[in-house]
C-alpha cells in the first residue's frame, strides 16, 4: 500500500473514533429523568421521530417553567398525584 492509502486510512480511523468518543462523552453528561436541569421542574416529552429512529435512548423534552428544550436520558420519572376531580366520588 502506498504512504498516501495508510494516511488516509488513519486519518478517517481517528475521525471516526472521535466522533464515537464524543457521541459516548456526551451522552452520559445528559441528565437522567424527567427533571429540568435549569429549574428542577418536570418536564413534557416532545413527540420527535428522528430522535427516537436515530438514537431511542434519548427524548427531547420541553420545560413550560423556564422554557427549556434539550434532550434527557431515559430514567425515573416523577410520579404525577391523580387530580382531585378526577378521584371524587360521585
Amino acid at each position: 500500500m502506498s504512504d498516501a492509502v495508510i494516511f488516509a486510512v488513519i486519518f478517517v480511523g481517528f475521525f471516526i473514533l472521535r466522533a464515537v468518543a464524543a457521541t459516548i462523552f456526551f451522552y452520559y453528561i445528559l441528565p437522567q429523568g424527567d427533571r429540568c436541569p435549569n429549574c428542577d421542574a418536570v418536564t413534557l416529552r416532545v413527540q420527535s421521530r428522528g430522535w427516537r429512529l436515530l438514537m431511542p435512548h434519548v427524548r427531547p423534552s420541553w420545560c413550560f417553567e423556564c422554557n427549556w428544550h434539550g434532550l434527557l436520558r431515559d430514567g425515573p420519572l416523577t410520579p404525577v398525584a391523580p387530580s382531585p376531580q378526577l378521584t371524587k366520588q360521585p
